[in-house]
C-alpha cells in the first residue's frame, strides 16, 4: 500500500473549523437541546436521531421568515407519509428576496459575449414587476408557471415572481427539442411560458423561436408566452401563440415596488422537476417550498460553508435540478454566478476567468468537466490566481480517485473538494461535503445531516465496507409530496419504496468507507452482473479513463449467450482521441489496466470503438438507453438526450453477434 493512501488529500486548517458555520450550529445545538455533540460524526448521530431538535435548529440558524408553529413532525413513522412542520407558514421567494441593497445579487456570463450584473435592490424590484404582471394575467397559487430559458437573471425572476404568489415553477433548458418539451410541460400544463429566443452554444448562435412557436401551438393550457431577448434585437413573434415580448409584459407594472407574498403551508408545491425520460415518458416530481428551503440552506450553509457576501458558481442548466439548487444560494446571503453556454468556451480557460474576474468563492461542477480540463493538460493553478475560491463541488457521475489528484494537483492545493450526490428526486444531496472533515481520494465526504443514509444489502441488512443499495431509513423534509397525475401515490411508491418497505431505496451502488464517507459505484440499475458477481461502472470508467488515447467510455451488460439469457458478458466502448483508431495493442492495455487494479470480472469480453458517447441535458451518460439499443429494445424518449443521434454508434454492431 502506498504511505500516501493512509493520509488525506486535504485537511481544515484550525482557524477554518473555528470558523465554519458548521461548528457554530454544532455549538448552539449543544446549548438549545443540552446535548453534547463533540464532531462532526456525533452531529450527524444526533441529527439522525432526533429530527424535530436538529430540524428546528437549521430553521433556526437560517433565519427562516415564517411562522414556524408549535409541531415539528407528524407521523413520523410513516415513509411516505410523514408531514412536516404542518402548522407553518411561509413564502419560498420572500427567504430568497431578504435584502434590497446594492450589493450583487447575480452575475451572469454568456460565453464570452455578454456579461451584466443585478444588485439585490434590482432583483427585489424586477420580481415585484413580474409578479404583477403574473398577477394581472390571472395566475394564482397552484398555477404552473414554465420556464424555457437559459440560466440567467431572467430565469430567477421569473421563479421567484411565481413563487411569491404560489404558483409552481417548471423548467426546461432551450437546448431541448420540442417533443422533450412536451412530454414535460404537456403533462404540467402551464398557464404561463416564459421562453428565451434563441442562446449561445460554443461561439454558435442557436434559435429557438421556431421550436417554440411549435411548442406553444401545442400547449392548449397556455394562456401566455412572454419572450426574453438575449440573442437577437428584432423579434417576429407572430408565428407564436400568445406571445409578448418581457419588456411589453411587465411594462404597465413598473410603479410596483413590493412584493405580497403569500404564506403558504410548509408542504406548498414550488416546484416540479423531471426524470430524465431516457427509459420513457419523464416522471414529473413534485416538491414542496419548506423542505427545499430548509433543506438547501442546510446544504449551502452547513455543508458548503456559505457565508454572507460569497460567491456561488454552478455549471449548469435549467434543466437539471443544481439549477435549482444553486438558485437557493440567495437564502444563504450569496451572490449567484451565473453562466450559459459551453464550459469550454474561451479556448478551454472560460469558467477559471470567471472565477478570477468575479472573486468565486465555490466553484460547482461536473466530474466529467474535472476528466476533460485533465484531457485537455489545462493546469488552472499556473494560468489563474484563484485567490478567493475555497470549495469546489462535483456531480453528475462519481468522480474518479485521479479526479481528486488533479484538482488538487493542478487546481488548488487547499481547497475544500466536494464529490455530492443526490438527485432531481429529493432535489439535493444524500451524501456530499463537510468543511470541517478531511478529503480522502477517490470519497465523498459524509453522509448529509438529518439524512439516515445507509448501504444495505440485497437482504435489507446494513453493511459496512461493503457494497450494496444506498437507502435513507428515517423521513426527511425534502422528500418529494407526490409525482403530478399520480392521484393514489402507487407510482411515487413504485419508483423508492417497493424494493425495501417503508425505507427510501435510492438506486445507488455505493459502500460507506472506514473514514465514514461514501463511494458511488454507478446506478444499480446499470450495475453488471458477470457470473453473478455485481460490479459498479464506475470501476471501470476509472481504470479506462486513465488511458491517454480514450476520451470516455461506456459499459453495458450484454446478454449473453443471447439464446439463453440469464448471465450477461461486460462489453466497453470508447471515445478515443481525434484522429486515433482502436487497435489490438490499445485493446490489450485497455484489459489489462482494468485486470491489474479491478479483479478478471470487470475485465470487458468486447472493447468497440465508437465516434461518440450518448448522454443527457446535463452531462449524464445513459448507460440503460445504450444497453436497450444493444439488445433491439426501444429507446422511449430520445428527445431526453443531448445527443440522440450518437445511439446509432450501438446498433446492429456485428462485433456484438459473436
Amino acid at each position: 500500500m502506498n504511505p500516501a493512501d493512509n493520509m488525506p488529500l486535504w485537511a481544515p486548517s484550525p482557524e477554518r473549523i473555528a470558523s465554519a458555520n458548521v461548528t457554530a450550529f454544532r455549538v448552539a445545538a449543544e446549548r438549545r437541546w443540552g446535548v453534547s455533540l463533540p464532531d462532526y460524526a456525533a452531529l450527524h448521530d444526533w441529527s439522525v436521531a432526533h429530527p424535530e431538535q436538529f430540524w428546528v435548529s437549521v430553521w433556526e440558524d437560517g433565519g427562516v421568515i415564517g411562522t414556524r408553529g408549535e409541531r415539528v413532525l407528524v407521523d413520523g413513522e410513516r415513509m411516505p407519509g410523514a408531514k412536516w412542520f404542518p402548522d407553518a407558514r411561509l413564502n419560498f421567494a420572500q427567504n430568497l428576496l431578504r435584502s434590497r441593497d446594492a450589493g450583487d445579487a447575480l452575475v451572469f456570463w454568456g460565453e464570452d459575449r455578454v456579461q451584466n450584473r443585478m444588485s439585490r435592490g434590482e432583483l427585489y424590484r424586477a420580481v415585484a414587476h413580474f409578479a404583477a404582471a403574473l398577477r394581472e394575467q390571472g395566475v394564482v397559487a397552484g398555477d404552473r408557471v414554465a420556464a424555457y430559458m437559459p440560466n440567467m437573471p431572467e430565469t430567477i425572476i421569473v421563479m421567484l415572481a411565481a413563487a411569491s404568489i404560489g404558483a409552481i415553477f417548471t423548467s426546461a433548458s432551450p437546448d431541448f427539442g420540442v417533443q422533450g418539451v412536451l412530454d414535460r410541460f404537456g403533462q404540467t400544463e402551464p398557464k404561463v411560458l416564459v421562453a428565451c429566443d434563441g442562446y449561445y452554444y460554443g461561439g454558435k448562435t442557436i434559435d429557438v423561436l421556431d421550436k417554440l412557436g411549435e411548442i406553444a401551438g401545442q400547449l392548449p393550457s397556455l394562456q401566455r408566452v412572454v419572450v426574453v431577448p438575449y440573442v437577437h434585437r428584432e423579434h417576429d413573434l407572430s408565428q407564436v401563440a400568445h406571445a409578448r415580448l418581457y419588456a411589453d409584459f411587465i411594462a404597465p407594472f413598473h410603479f410596483v415596488d413590493d412584493i405580497a407574498f403569500a404564506q403558504l403551508p410548509f408542504d406548498h408545491p414550488l416546484y416540479i422537476m423531471y426524470s430524465s425520460g431516457t427509459t420513457g415518458v419523464p416522471k414529473c416530481i413534485v416538491h414542496g417550498a419548506g423542505g427545499a428551503l430548509l433543506q438547501h440552506l442546510k446544504e449551502h450553509r452547513l455543508h458548503c460553508d456559505v457565508k454572507p457576501g460569497d460567491r456561488v458558481f454552478y455549471f449548469t442548466t435549467c434543466g437539471w435540478m443544481m439549477w435549482n439548487w444553486l438558485v437557493s444560494g440567495l437564502a444563504a446571503g450569496a451572490t449567484l454566478l451565473l453562466y450559459d453556454g459551453s464550459p469550454f468556451a474561451g479556448g478551454n480557460h472560460v469558467l477559471f476567468d470567471y472565477a478570477d474576474a468575479e472573486g468565486m468563492t465555490h466553484f460547482g461542477t461536473s466530474a466529467k468537466f474535472i476528466d476533460a480540463c485533465a484531457k485537455f493538460g489545462l493546469e488552472p493553478r499556473e494560468t489563474h490566481r484563484l485567490e478567493t475560491l475555497r470549495a469546489m463541488m462535483s456531480t453528475g457521475s462519481p468522480l474518479v480517485p485521479e479526479g481528486f489528484d488533479y484538482v488538487y494537483r493542478e487546481i488548488k492545493a487547499d481547497l475544500q473538494l466536494s464529490s455530492i450526490s443526490g438527485g432531481t428526486d429529493i432535489i439535493s444531496c444524500f451524501v456530499l461535503g463537510s468543511p470541517v472533515w478531511p478529503v480522502w481520494r477517490g470519497e465523498i465526504q459524509c453522509r448529509g445531516l438529518g439524512m439516515a443514509v445507509d448501504v444495505w444489502d440485497d437482504d435489507g441488512q446494513p453493511v459496512r465496507g461493503e457494497k450494496g443499495e444506498l437507502v435513507c431509513t428515517k423521513p426527511f423534509p425534502v422528500m418529494p409530496l407526490g409525482f403530478w397525475n399520480d392521484a393514489d401515490g402507487s407510482k411515487y411508491h413504485a419508483a423508492y419504496f417497493d424494493r425495501f418497505p417503508k425505507v427510501w431505496c435510492h438506486g445507488d451502488f455505493c459502500e460507506i468507507t472506514a473514514h465514514g464517507g461514501v463511494v458511488i459505484y454507478g446506478r444499480s440499475d446499470a450495475t453488471l452482473n458477470p457470473g453473478g458477481v455485481r460490479i459498479g461502472t464506475a470501476e471501470i470508467y476509472r481504470q479506462v479513463e486513465k488511458l491517454d488515447e480514450v476520451v470516455e467510455s461506456l459499459v453495458i451488460g450484454q446478454d449473453w449467450p443471447p439464446q439463453s439469457p440469464g448471465d450477461v458478458r461486460v462489453v466497453l466502448f470508447v471515445r478515443l482521441r481525434e484522429g486515433l483508431a482502436l487497435d489490438d495493442e490499445l485493446i490489450g492495455r485497455i484489459r489489462q489496466t482494468i485486470r491489474d487494479n479491478t479483479t478478471p470480472r470487470h475485465v470487458p469480453a468486447k472493447v468497440l470503438q465508437v465516434k461518440d458517447i450518448p448522454r443527457t441535458k446535463s452531462g449524464k451518460i445513459v448507460e440503460l438507453a445504450v444497453r436497450n439499443v444493444v439488445h433491439g429494445r426501444p429507446v422511449k424518449n430520445q428527445e431526453a438526450l443531448a445527443n440522440p443521434e450518437a445511439l446509432a454508434h450501438f446498433r446492429d454492431r456485428d462485433e456484438l453477434a459473436s
